[in-house]
């Protein structure tokens, strides 16, 4: 699991820190093209978010059911 919270956080932080800089060219060009871009990396970084945290306490649960059940 330490391997996959690496993996979710290196891609957690490659999307968000793009759409955070995007916004800001954004606010300080009012250029459509940066408020697009930004608007797409940051839903990548909400869906990439809410998979890691998926599989994170769906993980948890099937090692809690492996462990109850074949101990």
């Amino acid at each position: 699991m330490t391997v996959f919270y690496w993996v979710m956080g290196l891609a957690i932080a490659g999307t968000l820190a793009p759409s955070a800089l995007y916004l800001l060219l954004y606010m300080a060009t009012g250029e459509p093209a940066c408020e697009q871009r930004a608007r797409t990396l940051w839903n990548v970084s909400r869906v990439l978010v809410l998979l890691g945290v998926n599989i994170l306490i769906w993980g948890h649960v099937i090692v809690g059911l492996w462990q109850i059940w074949f101990r």
